[in-house]
């Protein structure tokens, strides 16, 4: 099974559409693929519960279809950091909780699986715990998501320092376009190349129609399905 964390530089800055374009290519290559969102704020309250836009993708874009429980089985409705959302609806989230949700949804081992983070790196859940806990207890390898806009340097940096400290593999990283109008926009790119010790997976254009089978053609799985040295 080839599973890795997902994580971006910071919150809207495309987790989800990068997340469902490697699971559509993994689909793509025959694989059967699994999409988790382990945690979730600012969901909508349905007949059927509270639902959350992008689990509800990785859902979509999974092959192996499971029950939204599995999928996302913390959903919250507050639109806050986990630990908020959690404070407000009464609950406290723990570590222990997330890591057995979601150790018991790769018990389907689908032969390529994507955990998506909320938010960036270094969200709480609550008073003590970090949500960056989780790759690291779960032993997965981290692909990061840079939003390519002015200010990504800096946080694509000070991420990926902060994953390596945390004793985890930055396995690769995917440049997502969030401003079509930002200034030197190749140059950045050449930095990021240059000074993240990571492989870039791709450069995503900008879509705002989130064209996900489109998206595919600009990903290279080929890292991430290489087996380990």
């Amino acid at each position: 099974m080839a599973a890795f964390f997902l994580t971006g530089t910071d919150t809207s800055i495309g987790k989800t559409t990068v997340a469902c374009a490697l699971l559509q290519a993994a689909n793509q290559q025959g694989l059967s693929s699994l999409g988790i969102k382990p945690i979730a704020s600012g969901c909508e309250q349905t007949d059927e519960g509270l639902r959350n836009s992008d689990a509800l993708l990785l859902q979509q874009y999974s092959s192996l279809k499971l029950p939204y429980q599995e999928v996302n089985p913390i959903a919250l409705l507050e639109p806050l950091s986990p630990h908020l959302a959690a404070k407000k609806a009464g609950r406290r989230l723990t570590m222990n909780q997330l890591v057995g949700y979601t150790r018991a949804t790769l018990t389907h081992r689908p032969q390529f699986c994507v955990v998506e983070g909320a938010g960036g790196w270094r969200v709480p859940i609550n008073d003590r715990e970090m949500l960056s806990a989780l790759p690291k207890e779960l032993n997965l390898p981290v692909i990061l998501v840079v939003g390519m806009r002015l200010g990504c340097l800096n946080h694509a940096v000070l991420t990926a320092e902060a994953i390596i400290k945390d004793g985890l593999r930055l396995v690769g990283w995917v440049a997502n376009t969030i401003d079509p109008t930002m200034a030197a926009f190749d140059e950045n790119l050449a930095t990021l190349k240059q000074i993240l010790p990571a492989p870039c997976l791709g450069v995503l254009p900008y879509d705002a129609e989130l064209h996900i089978e489109k998206l595919v053609n600009y990903l290279n799985l080929d890292v991430l399905l290489a087996k380990p040295v």
